[in-house]
């Protein structure tokens, strides 16, 4: 490598170049500290009773409503596709998780107050029944994604949304099938434990985001953005398309199912008239009112949306009128959603900060590097050789063929 390679090759460096960055430990420890003094400002204020029982569940379907609004943005937003079945996957897991908490509570022996108050055993089958509820989820998410995401459009949102309705309708009518009680049937499913509460909303919430965030920075997340932007090209570049739009569908779909089992304890009851048409379409709405793309809209978008109508009851009659006005405008002037494609990193605001307010851009070289000038004698030198001339040998062989 010569001198002047070298020289640009050191300016190109971030520590050549003065810009000053936070590393990867330090931005994910900031995030976590964060995280903590959120949940610990929270829980002193329902123990202190600045926030009631009514509003505590208000911001428990707040927490709710963002993994289901953050979950669907991951096959809209990120992937690029329109699918119309996500009340059907929060179903399964509503349903999946309820059921199983129920029977394992005799099993392990846990009651409903064990849940508030907190035991290992409580704790313990809350989380196991959370997962069960994605994985089911997920299931089903993986036997209609492989078929349906050949198509595209319009055509993947009918077909999600029939597989919802079918979701649907099998939770109203398997009792009779088979025999026995196990949805609850049309009446939906009662009797279910109280084990949603804010803590451990909140830290499912947390680790939702970290894990959907964690997997759109990673190559995967990559191959899916690429896929968004240009499947041709992405195909033709060595990305399995398959595979790829197939995963972010399954994750989609589990991370519904696992909103759908903190509802179904948020709110004690499951029923499928519940989990329509119109729930799909409020998901999706969240989603493209915060902006295609981008976690931190879907994130401000289900608080709005979820608040704006509990806001309203002082005026009842009017405030589903109310709320389609502000939807309307906001699709008016801001099309692209409230805040496009654009995530907020508090890490990059310390940066900011931390080099007086400049970007990365203003730290680059102003200069271009210099170009050694090649002599005479290094071009004659570098110049490729000439084929040697023709020896007797091969001049003897050419005679011989024009013989």
């Amino acid at each position: 490598m010569t001198a002047s390679k070298a020289t640009t090759a050191q300016a190109g460096t971030p520590a050549a170049s003065g810009y000053r960055s936070l590393s990867m430990p330090m931005r994910y420890l900031i995030n976590a500290i964060l995280v903590v003094v959120f949940l610990v400002v929270g829980e002193l204020m329902i123990d202190g009773g600045v926030v009631s029982r009514y509003q505590t569940g208000v911001i428990e379907q707040i927490g709710i409503y963002i993994i289901l609004t953050v979950s669907l943005n991951i096959a809209t937003g990120y992937l690029g596709q329109l699918p119309l079945g996500h009340a059907g996957f929060m179903s399964v897991g509503g349903y999946s998780c309820a059921i199983f908490i129920m029977r394992m509570m005799d099993v392990v022996g846990v009651t409903a107050r064990d849940f508030a108050t907190g035991s290992p055993a409580a704790v313990g089958l809350f989380v196991i029944g959370i997962i069960f509820g994605g994985i089911c989820a997920a299931i089903c998410g993986l036997i209609i994604g492989v078929p349906a995401l050949r198509l595209k459009g319009d055509y993947l949102a009918i077909i999600t949304l029939g597989f919802a309705e079918i979701i649907r309708v099998v939770m109203q009518n398997i009792d009779g099938v088979l025999g026995f009680t196990l949805t609850g049937g049309a009446k939906g499913l009662t009797g279910i434990p109280s084990y949603t509460n804010f803590l451990n909303t909140f830290i499912v919430v947390a680790i939702s985001l970290f894990l959907i965030h964690t997997m759109m920075k990673s190559r995967h997340g990559r191959a899916i953005l690429s896929i968004r932007d240009n499947e041709i090209a992405a195909e033709s570049c060595g990305v399995n398309t398959t595979y790829y739009k197939t995963l972010a569908f399954v994750a989609s779909a589990f991370f519904a199912g696992v909103a759908g089992g903190l509802y179904a304890g948020c709110i004690g009851v499951m029923a499928p008239a519940k989990f329509g048409f119109m729930k799909s379409i409020e998901i999706l709405v969240m989603v493209v009112l915060g902006g295609m793309g981008s976690m931190l809209g879907s994130v401000i978008s289900a608080t709005v949306l979820t608040i704006l109508p509990e806001a309203l009851r002082a005026v009842s009659d009017y405030r589903m009128v109310v709320y389609a006005v502000v939807l309307i405008l906001v699709m008016i002037f801001r099309p692209e959603g409230l805040l496009g494609d654009y995530d907020f990193s508090m890490s990059r605001v310390i940066e900011r900060i931390m080099n007086h307010g400049k970007r990365p851009e203003d730290f680059a070289p102003a200069t271009t590097p210099a170009v050694e000038a090649a002599s005479p004698a290094s071009a004659s030198a570098e110049a490729p050789v000439a084929p040697a001339a023709t020896t007797k040998k091969d001049t003897g062989k050419e005679a011989n063929t024009h013989e």
